[in-house]
């Protein structure tokens, strides 16, 4: 699975076959047809498993109430930065985000893959939101709706990263915490938490 989901990443839902998936993951085409009836199902299970091992743990760890709320917020917005950094280095191009990407390929064609999209994008804006909301009690930004909020702290991030990867460049990424922290409508005085 993680090796249809890095090479779904690394070029494109449509271009990449069943048979380009069992070479990358060195299976036979049966296997492949054992457990998947077809490469939209792959992709779900895929999705949900990136989620579940790498994400969700992410998530938790980053968006902890026990971490002020703004620094939850740019501090992720930062690793959104250093992400795409890493990723240029180690494939020689951005990548962007692996569901932003497939999201906006599979929105009219895909209809179960792009279910399981919004599905952890959802996913994602609970976390936006609830830091959000902690951020308004605290009094360091201005009242709000939070999820209203979330949708556009998270509209934010997609259209960053997804120029990272229209340019081939991270840097466009580099001022994400200050643009998060300008639609957040934070008070004067926040400013980009230092890294903990």
């Amino acid at each position: 699975m993680d090796a249809a989901l890095d090479l779904i990443w690394e070029e494109s839902y449509g271009s990449v076959t069943i048979d380009d998936i069992c070479k990358r993951a060195e299976v036979k085409k049966g296997s492949f047809y054992y457990f998947f009836s077809s490469k939209s199902e792959l992709a779900v299970a895929a999705l949900e498993r990136m989620w579940l091992q790498s994400w969700k743990p992410s998530m938790d760890q980053r968006f902890s109430p026990s971490i002020d709320p703004l620094t939850r917020l740019t501090a992720y917005l930062e690793s959104i930065y250093d992400k795409q950094v890493a990723i240029k280095q180690e494939h020689g191009k951005v990548l962007g985000c692996p569901i932003v990407s497939m999201g906006t390929e599979t929105c009219t064609n895909e209809e179960s893959v792009n279910g399981k999209i919004r599905e952890l994008l959802n996913r994602k804006r609970r976390y936006y939101e609830s830091a959000i909301r902690d951020a308004v009690a605290e009094g360091l930004i201005e009242p709000c709706d939070p999820a209203e909020k979330a949708v556009a702290f998270a509209g934010l991030i997609e259209g960053i990263v997804c120029q990272c990867r229209i340019m081939n460049d991270p840097e466009v990424a580099k001022h994400l915490p200050e643009m998060g922290l300008r639609i957040l409508g934070a008070k004067q005085t926040a400013s980009v938490p230092d890294k903990a």
